[in-house]
C-alpha cells in the first residue's frame, strides 16, 4: 500500500507535463497568470523608461490578441504609463477552446484579477481601462463592477448593442434554440474587409497566426448577447470619465451603441468622437485616421492622469 502511495505522489502532474500554450510553448517561458479556472493566460507588459505615473489595462476584441495593441501601448509608455494586457481565454496564446467561453463574465473576472495583481505591485497609481470592440464590452462591465477604481475609460468601436444582422427577434430566438442543440455550430467568421480600409492592416490581420480566422460558434454569440443585456443595466451606473471613438461606417459594432452609451452613462466627463467613413479598428485604419486616434487617446489620457495625480495629492 505504501509503495502505491509513494508511486502516486512522487511527481506532480505539473512537473511531468508542463502546461503549454496553443502554439506549444511552455507557459513557464511566457509571461502569464493562472485564472480561477486554472487556465493559463498569456500576458504582455509595456514598461515605461521612467517611474510609472499610471497603469493602463487593454482589453482586446473577439478573435484577436493583445499583441495587436503594441503600437498604441508603446506610445502610451512614452507618457510614462505602465501598460498591461492579456489574451482572453480561448484567444491568442492563452488556454481554452478557440473563441469559446462558458460565461461572458469570465472575461471580466480575469481582467479584474490581472488589474488587482498590478495594483498590488504598484499601489496608489491611477488606473485606466481601454477596450476595443468586444474588449469595449469587457471594459464597460469591468468598470461597472468597480465604480471607484478607474480614473477613466477609453472605448474604440465598443460592442454595446447587437448589430442589426444579429439582433432580429427571430434570429435571437433561433440562436437560443441552436445553442441548446448545436452550441458548436459555426455561424461564419469575421470579415477581414470590415476591420479597416487600410489594405496593409487588412493583410496583417488575415495573415496573423494568433488571430482566430474560423467561424463564430453559436454559444459564443449567445455570450455576446448576454453581455449586451448586462451592459444595458450597467451603463446608467457609470460615472467615470469616458472617451469613445467610433467610425461612422463600422459594420461590426453598430455606432448606435456609442450614441446610446453617451445618452445613458451618468458621467459628467464624456466625449464621443466620430470618424466619418472609418471602419471598425480605428487604431489600424488609414494613416490619417490612426494618427488622429492616437493623438486623441494620448491627449485625453494625459489629462486624466494629471487630474488623478492632483486629486491624490490633495
Amino acid at each position: 500500500m505504501s509503495s502505491k502511495h509513494k508511486g502516486h505522489s512522487s511527481r506532480m502532474p505539473e512537473e511531468s507535463s508542463p502546461k503549454r500554450s496553443p502554439q506549444n510553448i511552455p507557459y513557464k517561458d511566457l509571461p502569464h497568470i493562472v485564472n480561477a479556472d486554472g487556465q493559463h493566460l498569456f500576458c504582455r507588459y509595456w514598461k515605461p523608461a521612467a517611474a510609472a505615473r499610471a497603469l493602463v489595462f487593454i482589453a482586446h476584441g473577439a478573435g484577436e490578441h493583445c499583441g495587436r495593441y503594441d503600437d498604441l501601448a508603446q506610445r502610451l509608455t512614452e507618457l510614462n504609463l505602465f501598460v498591461f494586457a492579456h489574451d482572453h481565454v480561448g484567444h491568442g496564446q492563452s488556454e481554452g477552446d478557440r473563441m469559446v467561453v462558458s460565461d461572458f463574465h469570465v472575461f471580466i473576472r480575469d481582467s479584474l484579477q490581472h488589474i488587482d495583481l498590478m495594483k498590488k505591485d504598484h499601489p496608489g497609481l491611477p488606473i485606466l481601462i481601454l477596450g476595443h470592440s468586444m474588449g469595449g464590452a469587457i471594459s464597460i462591465l469591468t468598470a461597472s463592477e468597480r465604480p471607484g477604481d478607474f480614473s477613466g475609460m477609453l472605448l474604440i468601436s465598443p460592442l454595446v448593442v447587437a448589430s442589426p444582422e444579429v439582433a432580429t427577434p427571430i434570429k435571437v430566438f433561433a440562436a437560443k434554440v441552436l445553442n441548446l442543440v448545436l452550441p458548436n455550430l459555426s455561424l461564419g467568421s469575421i470579415d477581414p474587409s470590415a476591420i479597416s480600409r487600410n489594405k496593409k492592416e487588412m493583410e496583417s490581420y488575415t495573415s496573423d497566426p494568433l488571430v482566430y480566422h474560423g467561424g463564430m460558434k453559436v454559444s459564443f454569440v449567445i455570450q455576446l448577447m448576454n453581455a449586451i443585456t448586462r451592459i444595458e443595466r450597467a451603463l446608467p451606473k457609470l460615472t467615470l470619465p469616458i472617451l469613445v471613438l467610433h467610425g461612422s461606417s463600422d459594420k461590426l459594432c453598430d455606432i448606435k451603441g456609442s450614441y446610446l452609451l453617451m445618452d445613458t452613462v451618468q458621467s459628467q466627463d464624456k466625449t464621443l468622437k466620430v470618424y466619418e467613413e472609418a471602419y471598425h479598428a480605428l487604431h489600424k485604419e488609414l494613416p490619417e485616421v490612426t494618427t488622429s486616434v492616437f493623438t486623441e487617446i494620448l491627449t485625453w489620457v494625459s489629462q486624466k492622469v494629471s487630474a488623478a495625480g492632483e486629486t491624490s495629492q490633495t
